[in-house]
């Protein structure tokens, strides 16, 4: 039985959830909904006052009927009575029982199934009560009413009684008829068969008449609502289409009116944005391809000055101190030149959709030490120590490691460069899930606002700083493409004089969803300015091709968040 209720109790469930889902996303089951809920309730009132009017209109007829005809018995009974001066004498009863006949069957405007009859209580014995037709009245003729009439009043009730095979409802009414030995009693019980009956047919016809136009209603609710939402959701999936990229995609324009002006103007909309797009599609072709062409371009002319510039620096000893400066300086140039050209191939690759993930079983641990071999010597010459926090074990995750390099390369470069000569630390740690990597230096850190600008191409942060690098700009932009590639995130958090850290997180198998990151991004010994001294500073992730950020609070802890595309 408790499994029969707990089946029953999820089926109502389901369909619960069912209908809310349907008037949630339904406007014309809420326009229908709503129309007949209200028309209903208003057209229930005016069939209940309807009905009652009718009803009450039949039982004032029906009692100024009896009342007429009660006082016209009234005045017979009375004439017919006056002859007597004492209830003993012989003859009162016949009159009595002719007078009842005559008042239930001799008037030809007696209604049939009406009872007459006369009693008089202070006779009890003498004079016997008489009804005709001869039923048994005592259920309908209640105390309240033989008193009031006793009293000298004319009395009304409705009951209900069997005086026949089934019941019936009865409009009882008692008048007093004085006599010349006292007073007698005349009373009239009348059938309400033919009211109630009419009253029910009436009833009928308004309920009926009221439920049919309900549901006309309710039709012309969902004709109308259609004849207006129909446009709409043809609008809504010629829009999803348009933003999917069919930019051919147009509505049909029926008519002349309102809804036919709507989907002139979405169309002529619609054609203004397919122009501008594909007038904007074209100039970034044309853009990333003259990048490109112009990359490819100066790589021949590059070849050529490089060859004359490294016999010139090769024979630097024999010139004078003046010329083999400048030829160190062509050197160093040269070179930075080389690799701004590199950065500006893989930028257009990224922005024409070209490149491509090679993904493979990859240790990072070793991948981290490489690339604290390789800017050892930069580290040093600056004064950073580069410390590393790495487990013994192989840490493996599906990605291409000489993307993942490259990024480590970025970031650890730019940690040095801004770690005034305080240590780096690269901390590398990983769960089911998912890898992450934080480059941690000590340095100036990030300036409010400056968390928006870090990942955009060729900014930096003090353009009056000398750089030890002689980086190109890109190299932040490059990263974060490279982990959008593998469906990571690339985070920056910093402060003013507490440093900066960046956090790579990637997923520990290509393909997979990253919810949540094995390591903070805010540092665990950063004093932030919000209160505790680990809720607060300034979050950056990057979220777009042009290095756009959301900037908040930083998570005290799980470091939960969804990177943008």
């Amino acid at each position: 039985m408790r499994e029969l209720w707990r089946v029953l109790a999820g089926r109502v469930a389901r369909l619960a959830a069912g209908l809310h889902q349907t008037w949630r996303r339904s406007l014309q089951v809420r326009v229908v909904t709503i129309t007949l809920v209200s028309s209903s309730l208003l057209v229930g009132g005016f069939a209940y006052l309807i009905a009652d009017k009718i009803t009450n209109i039949l039982l004032e007829n029906a009692e100024t009927d009896v009342r007429l005809r009660l006082s016209s018995g009234s005045d017979y009974a009375a004439k017919q009575l006056s002859l007597y001066n004492q209830a003993q004498e012989a003859q009162l009863q016949d009159t009595i029982d002719g007078t009842v006949n005559y008042l239930a069957g001799g008037d030809p405007q007696q209604v049939s199934g009406v009872v007459v009859g006369i009693i008089a209580d202070d006779y009890t014995g003498i004079i016997e009560p008489r009804f005709s037709p001869d039923v048994e009245v005592g259920p309908l003729i209640s105390r309240e009413l033989r008193a009031t009439v006793a009293g000298g009043n004319i009395a009304s009730q409705i009951r209900t009684g069997r005086l026949a095979a089934d019941p019936t409802k009865y409009l009882v009414y008692g008048s007093p008829v004085p006599t010349s030995f006292g007073q007698v009693e005349l009373y009239y019980l009348v059938p309400l068969t033919r009211q109630d009956a009419t009253a029910a047919d009436a009833r009928a016809t308004v309920v009926a008449t009221g439920a049919a136009l309900v549901l006309l209603l309710g039709l012309l609710a969902a004709l109308v609502t259609r004849l207006v939402v129909t446009p709409v959701r043809v609008a809504a999936r010629t829009a999803q289409r348009l933003s999917a990229g069919l930019l051919d995609q147009r509505m049909v324009v029926n008519g002349e009116d309102d809804l036919a002006l709507l989907a002139a103007s979405f169309n002529q909309m619609a054609t203004n944005l397919q122009r501008q797009i594909v007038r904007l599609e074209e100039m970034s072709r044309l853009q990333r391809r003259f990048t490109s062409d112009v990359s490819h371009e100066l790589r021949t002319p590059l070849t050529t000055v490089r060859m004359a510039a490294d016999l010139i620096f090769a024979e630097r000893d024999e010139f004078d101190p003046a010329v083999a400066r400048s030829a160190e300086l062509l050197q160093a140039e040269l070179d930075r030149f080389e690799e701004l050209l590199t950065d500006l191939l893989e930028i257009s690759r990224f922005d024409a959709g070209f490149a491509m993930l090679d993904a493979e079983p990859t240790d990072l641990v070793p991948v981290v030490h490489r690339v604290a071999d390789r800017l050892a010597g930069l580290a040093e010459r600056v004064g950073v120590a580069i410390e590393l926090d790495v487990p013994d074990a192989p840490v493996i995750a599906e990605v291409d490691p000489r993307r993942v390099e490259r990024v480590l390369r970025n970031l650890v470069g730019n940690a040095v460069e801004h770690g005034e000569a305080k240590p780096v630390l690269i901390t590398l740690g990983h769960d089911q899930t998912a890898v992450a990597i934080t480059v941690r230096d000590q340095g100036v850190g990030l300036k409010p606002g400056e968390e928006k600008l870090v990942f955009n191409r060729f900014w930096r942060a003090d353009p009056s700083r000398a750089r030890q690098t002689g980086g190109t700009g890109l190299g932040l932009s490059i990263s974060l493409e490279d982990a959008r590639l593998h469906g990571g995130w690339l985070e920056a958090w910093g402060a003013p004089g507490q440093g900066a850290q960046f956090r790579l997180t990637l997923p520990a198998r290509a393909g997979d969803r990253l919810t949540t990151s094995p390591l903070r991004l805010v540092p665990g010994d950063a004093a932030l300015p919000f209160g505790g001294p680990r809720d607060g500073g300034l979050l950056a992730i990057g979220s777009g091709t042009g290095g756009s950020l959301a900037i908040g609070p930083a998570p005290a802890t799980g470091d939960r968040a969804e990177m943008g595309s």
